[in-house]
């Protein structure tokens, strides 16, 4: 999982001005350690490691905040709340079960042939960052002989 350090975000955010507030460092502590978070499992990260209550629309200032100035990224992997990320992790496709709801990663380079193929066919580019794919994973298909580890 990538991490992005609390200097790295000081940094960041001394450059635009901002401060780095105990609140802000959680967040992005949670986003880092958390992998693929909503803003909900955010929230209940912070106020585990903090003690302290947190309101939902803070955290989710404190991720749009962040996302701007390009140290987490989100996507959409359900029909829920988005899901953050640091921005040096999004290089990967994001394998979503319908049955379980485990999140899986891919590496992006499978997902190539397919944007190459779309681009000559419609001129669309497609973004792979955001890319994810929904299905069942083998565990839920009953398919033990993949050779790849679970999250």
């Amino acid at each position: 999982m990538g991490k992005v350090t609390a200097q790295a975000l000081d940094q960041a955010l001394r450059e635009r001005g901002l401060r780095a507030t105990p609140q802000r460092r959680s967040v992005l502590r949670a986003v880092s350690e958390l992998g693929h978070a909503t803003p909900e499992d955010v929230c209940d990260f912070v106020e585990t490691d903090s003690g302290d209550t947190v309101n939902l629309s803070t955290v989710y200032r404190s991720l749009e905040l962040m996302e701007k100035i390009g140290v987490v990224s989100h996507t959409h992997l359900t029909h829920g709340s988005p899901t953050y990320q640091v921005a040096s992790h999004v290089n990967h496709l994001h394998l979503v079960c319908r049955g379980c709801g485990r999140i899986d990663e891919a590496d992006l380079d499978l997902a190539r042939p397919l944007a190459d193929a779309v681009r000559a066919a419609h001129g669309f580019e497609t973004d792979l960052a955001h890319l994810s794919l929904h299905g069942t994973c083998a565990q839920c298909r009953g398919d033990e002989d993949t050779g790849h580890g679970h999250h």
